[in-house]
């Protein structure tokens, strides 16, 4: 994994390899993004005892045990622990103390996490520490024993305090990551075992002995006792999660420093195109969904389609695949690619005044939360779910096609291979979000149209067009644009300066609309068209 390093007073970089530094990226991505919704989850199975509801507490439960498990395997992976290792090497009290030793090889800590492991397994049972024949629904009173094995010490009213990831004066302990990881499991398994006990005491009350009065088996039990058992073993779940993701990050981020210590110069620059061209990427997502949310906010069928599924979002360019053009449509791509991080989520907000009714962006690089707030009237008549918080996905695509001049010649005598990529992959992408809208979502919740074209259809006629060598072939943006439509989703355009050719496209587009939805006349579509582009 790592190159020789020679341990000195001046700190030489650790090279990883660019599969090692992807898969830090991934892990730093998927443990941004896990870590609050577990912590959510938590919260959602606590309301359910609250409530006393069996069936909701289940649920709750299975969202929870799905969620955790993916965090546990996304750390399941050898890069963490040997980065932990590397990061203690290379603090400048150790690196002095071993500077006249001999080189080591740096991967020579790893494979202490997979050694002895069923690669069959879940990922809980999988776990160092934690035995497969375990079962996940043992007695709550082994969980007494959780709180030993953590590597958290508490502090004065029972604040859990977290010690250091690496000792800074101290030999470091190959172990200890793998025990604080595995709590996670183990706390998991309290909730669970907690979880099953209160359904089996629940259920034996529910058949009372025949001599047992009416007002014993009402009394038998509070709404609030279920919350009051659990709470603890929430709270030291979601304190598990917040350690591991902490030492996680750190590792992670070590990692990654290591390859922007060798191109700092260069990959500064890179970074800073890249925030820039996510920022405007990021604003225009966000204008759209606000948009998108309050044209549908009577429509129960988009709301459903809002917290099942999500929406789709679909970017029209009409850059060429020539000269300067070209990095302006590599800058697109990966922006629009960058919003798949983008999270939104819908709150009350705190007084109607303009100011209070803004969208909050807040975050890091690699995942992005969006608070939209709404007047507390709007946000009264949203679904349970969305008001309860839930994140919202959008699904970015992007689909190009160069129209100008410039495009011609790039047809005739340059290399149009981008844009051909750009909508293969992103058909593809639209393709995928179509049949998880299908599977989760009836078709009745979508719109209709005057022109009821299957939407099954226009994909198999898109799927054709992109793949089709045709010159300026601009079926793909109008059928792409038509199943966005029919898809509740959000449509933007643009060009290289959102002016000639999106004026064109955009005006074409609304005429296009009112003859085919409104009855438009055909013999006045030409002067409606004349009239928009004046």
């Amino acid at each position: 994994m790592m190159g020789k390093v020679c341990f000195s007073t001046a700190y030489q970089c650790i090279y990883y390899s660019p599969e090692h530094t992807a898969k830090a990226q991934e892990v730093l991505s998927t443990v941004s993004l896990l870590q609050p919704l577990i912590s959510i989850l938590a919260d959602q199975l606590l309301q359910a005892a609250q409530e006393h509801s069996s069936s909701g507490l289940r649920e709750a439960l299975k969202n929870l045990s799905d969620k955790t498990e993916q965090f546990v395997h996304t750390l399941k992976d050898e890069l963490v622990n040997s980065a932990l290792l590397a990061l203690h090497a290379a603090r400048p009290g150790y690196v002095s103390k071993n500077q006249k030793q001999t080189p080591v090889q740096g991967g020579q800590h790893q494979g202490h996490i997979h050694q002895g492991s069923d690669q069959n397994q879940s990922p809980v049972q999988g776990l160092p520490g934690h035995s497969p024949a375990t079962s996940i629904t043992d007695s709550p009173a082994g969980c007494n024993n959780v709180e030993a094995s953590q590597t958290t010490t508490r502090g004065e009213g029972g604040t859990l305090k977290h010690q250091d990831s690496i000792p800074h004066h101290k030999e470091y302990d190959e172990e200890e990551w793998d025990r604080v990881w595995a709590n996670v499991a183990k706390c998991l398994n309290c909730v669970i075992a907690m979880v099953d006990k209160l359904q089996e005491e629940d259920g034996s009350r529910q058949e009372p002995a025949p001599e047992q009065q009416l007002a014993d088996v009402i009394t038998s039990h509070h709404p609030g006792e279920w919350r009051e058992q659990l709470r603890p073993h929430v709270t030291r779940l979601k304190e598990c999660v917040m350690e591991v993701v902490e030492k996680a990050k750190r590792a992670m981020t070590f990692v990654l420093l290591q390859e922007a210590a060798c191109s700092i110069p260069q990959g500064f620059l890179l970074q800073q195109r890249r925030d820039v061209v996510f920022s405007q990427a990021l604003a225009a997502l966000a204008c759209g969904f606000v948009m998108r949310l309050y044209a549908g906010m009577q429509d129960q069928g988009f709301l459903k389609q809002l917290h099942l599924v999500g929406l789709v979002a679909q970017f029209e360019s009409l850059l060429s695949t020539y000269s300067e053009e070209i990095g302006m449509l590599e800058d697109m791509e990966v922006g629009v690619s960058d919003l798949q991080r983008v999270l939104f989520q819908i709150t009350e907000a705190k007084t109607d005044d303009l100011s209070d009714l803004q969208p909050l962006v807040c975050g890091r690089r690699d995942h992005f939360f969006v608070e939209v707030p709404l007047p507390r009237l709007v946000f009264q008549t949203l679904p349970e779910e969305i008001r309860g918080g839930q994140p919202l996905r959008v699904f970015p695509v992007l689909f190009n096609v160069g129209i100008n001049e410039q495009q011609t010649i790039a047809e005739r005598f340059g290399d149009i291979s981008l844009q051909e990529r750009i909508n293969q992959r992103n058909f593809e992408m639209l393709e995928a979000y179509y049949k998880s809208l299908s599977e989760k979502v009836p078709l009745e919740c979508l719109p209709c149209y005057q022109t009821q074209t299957d939407i099954k259809e226009l994909l198999e006629t898109l799927g054709q067009n992109v793949v089709t060598k045709k010159r300026k072939n601009v079926e793909i943006l109008w059928i792409a644009g038509t199943i966005c439509r029919r898809l509740n989703g959000i449509r933007l355009t643009s060009c290289k300066s959102a002016k000639d050719r999106t004026s064109m496209s955009v005006t074409l587009e609304q005429c296009a609309l009112l003859r085919d939805e409104h009855q438009l006349s055909k013999d006045f579509f030409i002067r409606a068209l004349d009239c928009m582009r004046r």
